[in-house]
């Protein structure tokens, strides 16, 4: 008689969770949230009310990781053929197998029902219905980014579309009508903003990409072309950030500042990234851009309402 060995039992959704969670780099949220924020509070009417603000900036927030996590997880477990190939990504938890697909779509899932579940909260507690009705379209949207690279070099503008959509959407959320030209400004900023640190990012899947016909800036262009790219795209950054401290005179005591000071770490990405090459990436992407978005964002809430 022959004995087979007992497959382990599935990890409890809790622990699950906490994995893909993990994997995912929930604390990336920071690159689009306080833009988002931001956005929001440029729209606000003088005098708000203390109870409808915290409603509508708490819901802001629940929206914006709940549809990063859902957008985060549809690329993980889209990739997870291409994933397991590449020495830099093979330890992710789908594609190592420490969690399976079907984890995922369970995961993608709840996400998603709870973005639908928070952007419903804005009809029931605040009668804005546009973030209800908007819900389903941008959950398409933002899931669409994960698929470009099969097809298009572009994909580094599909994931700047993605996050560039969040200052738009959350002063739609305060005040539902046409947001004024500070924030789609602002918009176009994250749009140039995260493509360009995104073709720096991609540079480190160079040859993989080359070998595996997937399709970015780097495996198109190749290396030096992909970096000019990037610096013009930061130059586009900077124009846009200029123009949204201009379109709203409100943003004329710190922000200013700040945007020279974001200028000066921009120059410093890519100083970085030319002496160091491919070990400077992290730095470039991760530590700097990050501290980008929370001066920037603290920055203009603190000029609206000092």
């Amino acid at each position: 008689m022959t004995t087979t060995s007992a497959q382990p039992a599935p990890a409890p959704l809790p622990a699950r969770l906490s994995l893909a969670l993990k994997d995912i780099k929930l604390a990336h949220s920071v690159f689009a949230l306080p833009f988002a924020v931001l956005g929001a509070f440029l729209v606000l009417p003088d005098n708000p009310s203390p109870r409808t603000l915290t409603i509508q900036l708490t819901l802001i927030v629940v929206c914006m990781v709940t549809a990063r996590t859902y957008a985060m997880l549809v690329n993980r477990v889209a990739d997870i053929d291409i994933d397991k190939h590449n020495d830099r990504t093979k330890r992710r938890a789908f594609a190592s197998g420490a969690l399976s697909k079907r984890d995922g779509q369970l995961l993608i899932a709840t996400s998603a029902l709870a973005f639908i579940a928070a952007c419903a909260l804005f009809l029931i507690l605040l009668k804005n219905p546009i973030p209800l009705i908007a819900s389903i379209p941008v959950l398409l949207f933002i899931a669409f980014y994960s698929f470009t690279k099969r097809f298009t070099f572009l994909c580094h503008g599909f994931l700047g579309a993605a996050l560039a959509i969040s200052p738009i959407c959350a002063a739609i959320a305060i005040a539902p009508e046409p947001p004024p030209p500070a924030v789609l400004w602002l918009s176009a900023m994250v749009l140039f903003w995260v493509a360009g640190f995104d073709v720096i990012y991609a540079l480190q899947d160079l040859e993989y990409d080359q070998q595996s016909n997937l399709n970015s800036v780097p495996q198109t262009f190749g290396w030096k072309r992909a970096v000019w790219i990037a610096r013009a795209l930061h130059l586009l950054t900077i124009t846009a950030l200029l123009l949204t401290g201009s379109a709203d005179p409100r943003l004329d005591t710190i922000f200013p500042y700040t945007i020279a000071f974001a200028i000066i770490l921009l120059i410093i990405e890519h100083t970085v990234l030319a002496t160091r090459g491919r070990a400077g990436i992290p730095m470039a992407f991760f530590t700097i851009n990050g501290l980008i978005s929370l001066m920037l964002g603290a920055s203009g809430i603190l000029d609206l309402y000092l």
